[in-house]
């Protein structure tokens, strides 16, 4: 249909907003929006609820002051929007979304002559939708552009059904309307995947340390410390998916992580929130396969990781300790799952080494806001002068790290388990190494801002991982 007969068959064209213009649901934006400034979301968002859709999006709206700039719009619909108002069509938003959010989204687009929402007594979506614009334009008609299967009676009373990236069954149904078209189609799944971040369980290998270190390796250890690697990554990947969903507004602003599933909008937030209670629970399952013990250490991590999204990561050098502790944390786990008796030893040296590793995330961030001209942080309670002495506490704190390792060395019992210890000095001098690297790429602005994925990717730092573990071997095996 060319541009001419839209406008003479359907001067009025009709968007909806969650999910068609933007990639996202405001219902939830709000939600994580208002939780991420105050824990008070969740009484309100129950007793909105209480009262109905309706009630519960005009509560959150008030409560979370959206920023329709910062949404995810989908840039196909935009331009499908101008094309048919340069043909003299009107555009009209008509949304479930509250009414405050239409009006927002409205004037920071200057794409609609009208915007219309839910009013906090009528929810307007499905039929409700459908009966306000066959009032509306029951004479003249009107073309809808909708994506979900709560758009077909919607759809069913248009002159033009316009589904935007549609699941397939959706896309058929409209398919088989008089004038019917489709934009894109369903998003793939890989972003569900990504979203646990599933190259961060390699932390979680930490659970084997205690039974490496005491060279325990039976069956029965072995199945406790895996079932304890599952739980954490699990468990993990809840944290992470509530930590996105928390900095939604503050990763969009970033140039890397805007790129991330929920915050790109090509996982919906919708599923994210129901992602993190089904992570939790099958990662409190594992533990409990393991050991009560290992339950409640994990039921805690969880803890501390909520807490952490919660109020600490906008704590200057608390949350770089508690990112330490929760390192630690997988050790003390990894102990009590195998029940292998943990080295003072061994939980100094994580101490050390893992607050270096939080340092130095920091010390890249800091780095990139240098880089990009902002002096200070979104969602974090750090500024560009503090550069300095973040780097400072890298370097402190994993040299630290190194001595310990050193000193145990040393220690009495240590040489009697392995049959070449010298070699375990190799370990000292590539952590060493190792550690000044990365320092001074994060100082160069070289390294992401998560200094695993930067090792996972840096061949440098994998040879160095590659010696350190010959080291190991060799100094049990020769």
């Amino acid at each position: 249909m060319t541009a001419k007969d839209r406008r003479d068959d359907n001067e009025v064209l009709v968007v909806d907003l969650d999910g068609t213009l933007i990639r996202s649901d405001t219902l939830f934006e709000c939600f994580w929006q208002s939780l991420s400034r105050n824990w008070q979301a969740i009484p309100v968002a129950v007793n909105g609820l209480m009262g109905g859709r309706a009630v519960l999006k005009t509560k959150l709206a008030a409560l979370a002051d959206l920023d329709a700039a910062t949404l995810p719009y989908n840039e196909e619909v935009m331009a499908y929007i101008r094309t048919w108002r340069d043909t003299g069509g009107k555009v009209i938003l008509v949304t479930a979304a509250d009414q405050t959010i239409a009006d927002k989204v409205a004037a920071h687009t200057g794409l609609f002559d009208e915007a219309i929402g839910s009013d906090g007594a009528t929810n307007l979506k499905g039929e409700q939708k459908a009966r306000l614009l066959q009032d509306r334009f029951a004479d003249e008609g009107y073309a809808y552009m909708g994506d979900s299967r709560a758009d077909i009676p919607v759809w069913r009373g248009a002159k033009k059904a316009i589904a935007v990236n549609p699941a397939p069954s959706v896309a058929n149904e409209v398919r088989a309307m008089k004038g019917s078209e489709v934009l894109g189609r369903a998003p793939t799944r890989g972003g569900y995947l990504k979203a646990l971040r599933p190259h961060q369980w390699l932390k979680n290998i930490l659970v084997f340390l205690p039974m490496m270190a005491a060279q325990q390796y039976g069956a029965i250890t072995l199945m406790h410390a895996l079932l304890a690697f599952a739980a954490f990554s699990m468990v993990s990947s809840s944290g992470y998916v509530f930590n996105d969903l928390m900095d939604l507004r503050s990763d969009r602003s970033h140039p890397r992580k805007s790129a991330r599933p929920f915050a790109s909008g090509r996982v919906p937030i919708a599923h994210g929130t129901a992602m993190v209670p089904l992570l939790l629970l099958t990662g409190l399952f594992f533990a409990a396969l393991a050991n009560w013990q290992t339950f409640w250490m994990i039921a805690l991590y969880f803890v501390l990781t909520t807490v952490y999204s919660l109020f600490i990561k906008r704590r200057a050098i608390a949350d770089i300790c508690t990112l330490a502790g929760l390192y630690t944390l997988r050790i003390i786990t990894g102990g009590l799952a195998t029940s292998v008796e943990l080295s003072v030893w061994l939980l100094a040296f994580s101490m050390f080494f893992f607050f270096a590793l939080a340092a130095v995330k920091r010390q890249a961030e800091l780095v990139d806001l240098v880089k990009r001209g902002d002096q200070t942080a979104a969602g974090r309670g750090y500024r560009v002068e503090d550069l300095p002495m973040v780097s400072q506490l890298t370097l402190a704190s994993g040299f630290t790290s190194v001595l310990v390792l050193a000193l145990y060395l040393n220690a009495p019992g240590v040489q009697d388990l392995y049959s070449a210890p010298w070699l375990l000095w190799g370990i000292c001098l590539m952590l060493l190494y190792w550690i000044s690297r990365i320092a001074l790429k994060a100082h160069r602005g070289q390294m992401d801002d998560d200094p695993i994925i930067y090792a996972l990717r840096d061949k440098t730092s994998l040879v160095c991982i590659a010696i350190m573990m010959l080291c190991a071997i060799g100094a049990t095996v020769l």
